[in-house]
């Protein structure tokens, strides 16, 4: 076992104790620790002037203290420590608060450095809680130290010490993975010098040539692990040819409606990919409501002309079934057997259905996860779509495509992902984008305001349900919390339908009902018999209801930007004027700019694009589902000039198969079956 898969405890000087509280930070190996990135710095190379420090920046002056410090308690439990000080430039005052053991560690006339954040208003200047030590000549502190991030019972010395520990010990077992040519041609340097910079840079420039070649590291080695993935899907599994059928074009003509220019894009790529005799394995993304649910019906269409069978999986019951019946609706009066499957059908039901699903009677069935299950047997699978991905985690996608003999598989999102992050979270499969509505789809009118409008969004609501329209409202928690100031969805639903409400008909809804409870309350809003459905982000993912106008979403600020676009997105499905009101009760500045945006557009991707930047890709879009592996290092949105290069030295890697045995590349391979060890079983390097 290599030293870097060590337990943290049997670091000098952490042991058990510490080693649990380490482990809330996710740091149980050395390895994590090694890799675990400051979050910010202090640079005390360069003594500052105090007239030349900027606002809320952290800086080194050398000043003298002026007077002796004094003391106020302005109130119980605050107790306010200050002393003038100067230097050639200024006047300045030092200030902490409940610190009041330090008064007499500054004395009047001598100087001293001190490094801190520096404020300034209609007092001045001033520094609070700073660090200091008295001048003794010369700068003798330590030029560039990190700051990390921490967990109760470890202080910022005590990591730093834990760190610097950990180097001094295993930073030895560190192995260079870049083979030579790719760390010649970017000038890389060791990888442990490397490791060593992040913690204790030189410089800045250092510190930023450090960081940029780990992440390319792990670009690469994530990128080249998820190719090989999609070569060898591409080359060993020989799927179905199906060819276009002549029928598909006279079905598409006899539609209702005229496809999109992207959904005919996007369909002739499907087509494309059918046709070929390998396995196609492509995710088709797209806004809420551009159709993409009639590409999938053309392709399943396009399967059974061609003699196979197509499966359709959904994340819930009540999603299947609205698939299922715009199947029905699609191939009424054709010799096409549509059938469903669920875990809430009775015994007798379900054994009928995997009876003639088994001996080919059935030609497409939709369903939910009883379609992966043990039971569930195929005649002839040639396709399988999986609706919502982000709902269900790879292997139960891989799971539904091996009832099959290398079937074609869609996989589709109403999640708009930016194509960047969507080579990360999907990188074994080809790209699709439905990046256009159909024609005449109303924009729905967004607003944003705080509690203060309350009775009057409540008479809003009513007149429209008076003018027969339906409503949501969406709460971010069931119950109330004695933690949070947030209004909760039972909370809500007992006031509104007692008082506000109670001469129209409201429902609650939440993730605590079984499947069945919650499939009942939605087939009731669905048929009107509920003008107001209460309910918690259960909805985000959910029914058509073309009725419905309004989604009043509170405590907005507790959603992400992409979360409130899909919720958004429950309404304006029918021909009214519909309206998605925001309830926020955060005065920041942050609360207020994802307002804006939401107000501003009603492109997902553009959303999507925002909530990455203000949210980072962990909290955006949460990887481990996906079976794709955490990123520890790079970041997709400051990193992307990085992924590219990764993305295209990947490929020219993969495409010359001499890397899967040549010994310049072993480490490499190692750390692609590491990586995705825990993750899926279809990368294996030796």
């Amino acid at each position: 076992m290599s030293g870097l898969d060590t337990s943290v405890q049997y670091i000098k000087g952490v042991g058990p104790k510490k080693a649990y509280r380490l482990k809330r930070l996710g740091l149980e190996r050395v390895e994590d620790i090694l890799y675990y990135l400051p979050k910010d710095y202090e640079d005390k190379r360069k003594i500052s002037l105090l007239a030349e420090g900027r606002y809320d920046d952290r800086n080194l002056y050398k000043v003298t203290v002026k007077s002796s410090p004094s003391l106020t308690k302005p109130r119980r439990g605050l107790r306010i420590l200050k002393v003038q000080v100067e230097d050639d430039s200024a006047v300045a005052q030092l200030v902490w608060f409940n610190q009041d053991y330090l008064r007499d560690r500054l004395i009047p006339g001598r100087e001293y450095l001190v490094y801190g954040k520096l404020k300034k208003d209609s007092f001045g200047i001033q520094i609070h809680n700073s660090e200091f030590k008295p001048w003794d000549g010369k700068n003798t502190s330590q030029g560039i130290t990190p700051v990390y991030g921490l967990t109760e019972g470890i202080t910022n010395k005590e990591m730093t010490k834990i760190l610097k520990t950990a180097m001094d010990e295993y930073l030895q077992d560190v192995k260079n993975v870049l083979p030579r040519d790719i760390s010649l041609k970017y000038n890389f340097i060791e990888k442990k010098e490397a490791i060593k910079q992040i913690h204790y840079p030189n410089s800045p420039e250092s510190l930023i040539e450090a960081r940029n070649q780990l992440a390319f590291e792990e670009l690469l080695v994530l990128q080249l692990g998820l190719l090989r993935l999609k070569k060898t899907n591409a080359t060993n599994k020989s799927g179905v040819s199906m060819p276009k059928h002549e029928y598909i074009d006279r079905f598409i003509e006899n539609l209702e409606f005229e496809l999109t220019d992207a959904q005919k894009k996007v369909l002739s790529e499907i087509m494309a990919n059918m046709g070929r005799e390998s396995q196609m394995n492509r995710l088709v993304q797209g806004d809420v409501g551009s159709g993409k649910t009639i590409i999938g019906i053309i392709a399943m269409y396009n399967a059974v002309l061609n003699g196979q069978q197509a499966a359709m999986m959904a994340p819930t019951e009540i999603l299947a079934l609205q698939h299922y019946e715009s199947l029905v609706k699609a191939f009424n009066n054709m010799d096409i057997k549509v059938a469903f499957l669920s875990g809430n059908q009775t015994k007798k039901d379900k054994e009928l259905v995997l009876l003639e699903l088994a001996k080919g009677k059935i030609d497409i069935i939709v369903g939910t996860h009883a379609l992966i299950q043990t039971k569930v047997a195929f005649n002839r699978l040639g396709l399988a779509i999986t609706d919502e991905q982000h709902r269900f985690g790879v292997r139960q996608r891989l799971t539904l495509s091996d009832k099959g003999v290398s079937p074609d598989v869609i996989v589709m999102t109403a999640t708009p992902i930016p194509r960047t992050l969507a080579l990360i979270l999907y990188g074994d499969l080809d790209i699709s984008i439905i990046d256009e509505l159909p024609p005449g789809r109303q924009e729905i009118k967004t607003y944003a305001v705080d509690n203060s409008m309350e009775e009057r969004i409540y008479k809003f609501i009513s007149k429209q349900i008076e003018e027969g329209r339906q409503a949501y409202i969406v709460c971010p928690l069931i119950e109330e919390s004695e933690k949070l100031e947030v209004i909760s969805a039972e909370e809500l639903y007992v006031r509104l339908k007692n008082s506000v409400f109670n001469d129209h008909e409201v429902a609650l809804l939440h993730g605590r009902m079984n499947q069945r409870e919650k499939d009942s309350i939605m087939i009731e809003f669905k048929n009107r018999r509920v003008d107001i459905l209460i309910s918690t982000t259960v909805i985000e993912v959910g029914v058509n209801v073309p009725n419905a106008s309004i989604m009043l979403i509170m405590n907005a600020e507790r959603f992400g930007l992409a979360q409130l676009h899909q919720l958004r997105g429950r309404v304006g499905r029918g021909g009214y004027q519909s309206h998605c009101i925001l309830v926020n009760n955060s005065s920041t500045k942050l609360s207020r700019e994802r307002m804006r945006i939401m107000q501003s557009t009603n492109d997902g991707f553009k959303i999507s694009e925002k909530d990455l930047e203000l949210r980072g890709p962990g909290e955006f879009f949460g990887t481990r589902q996906h079976g794709i592996p955490e990123l520890r290092i790079a970041n997709l949105i400051r990193d992307i000039d990085i992924l590219k290069s990764a993305q295209k030295e990947a490929i020219s890697i993969v495409n010359n198969e001499s890397w899967i045995t040549n010994d310049e590349y072993s480490s490499i391979r190692e750390s692609i079956n590491k990586l995705f060890s825990a993750k899926t079983d279809e990368i294996i390097l030796n």
